[in-house]
């Protein structure tokens, strides 16, 4: 069984501050709060290690697509079955939207049920806000 999760968040900085807090993957524990550690084995491939509810994961990522300003893809290809697409939408000169999306394998009685409840989702809404929260404080320092 296949699950995936879409989320957004509008942020009040331009696209491409948003794309500068999200272009350097290692930096994604910064507001990903499951995200424990992302280290960087090459240009395009990276060692995560994952703190979720009930179970820690670690898996290799490969960047699949990165289009500056526009969007970063990866997907699994050592561990967990998991692929995603971060993309940045211009709302306005001063504003933009991040769009989370994600497609996973859940595995065992913890992800089927995180799957089943929504926790994914909620935990993604966490995350956004986290994001969200870094880039209202990148955006005071900058005024």
């Amino acid at each position: 069984m296949s699950s995936s999760l879409m989320e957004s968040v509008d942020v009040q900085v331009p696209v491409s501050v948003s794309w500068s807090l999200w272009s350097d993957v290692t930096s994604w524990p910064r507001f990903l709060h499951h995200v424990e550690r992302v280290d960087r084995i090459d240009d395009r491939h990276f060692a995560w290690k994952l703190s979720l509810p009930g179970a820690d994961k670690m898996f290799v990522a490969e960047l699949t697509e990165v289009v500056r300003e526009d969007r970063i893809a990866w997907r699994t290809t050592e561990g967990v079955h998991h692929a995603g697409v971060v993309t940045f939408h211009r709302i306005s000169d001063t504003a933009s939207r991040v769009a989370l999306q994600i497609e996973y394998d859940p595995h065992g009685f913890i992800e089927h049920l995180g799957a089943l409840t929504n926790l994914d989702s909620t935990l993604a809404n966490y995350d956004l806000g986290q994001f969200q929260q870094l880039a209202d404080e990148t955006a005071a320092r900058g005024r």
